[in-house]
């Protein structure tokens, strides 16, 4: 198995993973919070979609989807293409909402489809080209960026599963 079809099957799991969470689930109870300084589902799901929206569009080069499609707009925020949420104030988080559950996996599976279609145009080699963001030491590579944004989308994909296993209870999820 090569690096890319892990990667493209990680990809793949994170979406699966978002699309049975959200499965049936109301806008209100995407909103809910556990306490008052936590995530909601929505925006953890909202997050991660940011995250590796940006993460590939600095590797591809391009404008994060977040703007250059308008996904910023059908949100109703700033077309700010750096704003992912890290940094959030528990304010912030509380006031987040989205229109609906559809655009919130709407915006996740553009994503997620421009991410799987660089991943399979990658050759091997190409997993070790250093990339120029000094702030990092040691510079990171494509792979290492890969795995970052992989990282943190498992982890916040699992946070909103198991925030809606403690509002709905067990069983909901099949596997």
């Amino acid at each position: 198995m090569e690096a890319k079809d892990i990667v493209l099957d990680e990809l793949e799991r994170i979406r699966g993973s978002l699309h049975r969470t959200l499965d049936g689930l109301t806008l209100e109870e995407s909103h809910q919070q556990p306490r008052s300084d936590s995530n909601s589902i929505a925006w953890l799901v909202w997050h991660l979609t940011r995250v590796q929206d940006t993460g590939i569009s600095g590797l591809i080069g391009e404008e994060p989807l977040w703007v250059s499609q308008g996904w910023h707009a059908k949100f109703d925020m700033a077309a700010d293409a750096d704003n992912d949420g890290s940094g959030h104030t528990p304010e912030q988080v509380t006031a987040f909402r989205v229109p609906s559950i559809e655009s919130l996996l709407d915006y996740h599976d553009q994503v997620a489809e421009r991410s799987k279609t660089y991943v399979a145009g990658l050759a091997a080699e190409d997993f070790d080209r250093t990339l120029n963001q000094p702030q990092w030491q040691p510079l990171p590579t494509v792979g290492v960026r890969l795995v970052s944004v992989i990282s943190d989308n498992l982890q916040h994909a699992g946070q909103a599963a198991y925030l809606r296993g403690l509002f709905q209870g067990k069983g909901w999820l099949p596997y």
